[in-house]
């Protein structure tokens, strides 16, 4: 058993996206702070409408996937391909761009809290351009897991303990995904397994945490070294914290914008091909 230690602590800083929605960043602040395969992480927290009303109109993406995890609020997804469909609290939407979709996200709510988090998966080469495909995940459909001192949603990849294992309703070929949203109560401790190969990181959304007697502050990503065990010990007033892990991939990347490719020939052609109107032919 090889445990997994803090290599890095990456706050999310202010930005904003789409018609204005403000956000927070942590990977993705800049093309360096990345943890392949993942590109990006945003958190959106916010009670004034101000903050969210604009929402996300019409864009594309293509060579990656989004996913979009609501915990407070009502968001809908509308796309290029028909699809409709309406966020709520623990609600996550599974979009693989891939050869490219355009779609909006826009809030469905005049006032109240708006919270949650978006997530770029980089694609492999050979999957960047399959055609387009988008899944709505129930909250009701996450399993959950009662643990001492807290509890674990398993929205991709597996838990394992002496229970038996659970399974996420996302299974995904290429980067092979883990996404787990972790609550412990103060002074409580989990083990999380995670895939020996698969590189992996923690971000603290409520309260902190202490991996191998590092602290992850709040609001903020923790990148992690090798190993098959993460040891997660809550601070004094305990933590809420996505654990995410993925296979990488190990290839160029080049981006611009919403697209992400291997080569800056296949950027321009996804240019080309969005000026045209053929992205998500």
């Amino acid at each position: 058993m090889n445990e997994r230690t803090l290599t890095q602590v990456i706050p999310a800083v202010p930005a904003s996206d789409g018609a204005g929605v403000k956000l927070r960043r942590s990977l993705g602040a800049s093309q360096m702070l990345r943890h392949d395969p993942f590109l990006m992480l945003d958190e959106f927290f916010s009670d004034n409408p101000d903050d969210y009303l604009a929402g996300f109109p019409a864009h594309p993406h293509r060579g990656f996937e989004t996913v979009t995890y609501m915990l407070d609020g009502h968001m809908q997804h509308q796309d290029h391909l028909g699809n409709t469909g309406d966020l709520g609290p623990g609600d996550v939407q599974w979009m693989t761009a891939a050869r490219g979709i355009i779609h909006s996200e826009m809030p469905q709510q005049r006032e109240g809290r708006m919270r949650g988090f978006q997530l770029w998966i980089n694609l492999p080469a050979r999957l960047k351009m399959q055609p387009a495909d988008y899944r709505d995940i129930a909250a009701t459909a996450i399993p959950e897991r009662t643990l001492a001192g807290g509890r674990v949603r398993v929205i991709a990849g597996h838990w394992h303990d002496a229970s038996g294992t659970l399974d996420g309703p996302v299974q995904r070929d290429g980067t092979e995904p883990t996404m787990l949203d972790l609550q412990l109560d103060a002074g409580a401790s989990a083990d999380v397994s995670l895939p020996a190969g698969h590189n992996a990181f923690v971000y603290a959304y409520e309260g902190q945490a202490e991996i191998g007697g590092e602290s992850v502050p709040n609001r903020a990503a923790g990148l992690l070294g090798p190993g098959d065990i993460l040891r997660v010990h809550a601070g004094d007033s305990g933590v809420r914290m996505l654990v995410l892990a993925a296979r990488p991939l190990d290839e160029p990347v080049v981006q611009y914008g919403p697209f992400v490719m291997n080569t800056r020939e296949e950027i321009e052609q996804a240019l080309r091909d969005y000026r045209d109107g053929t992205l998500a032919a």
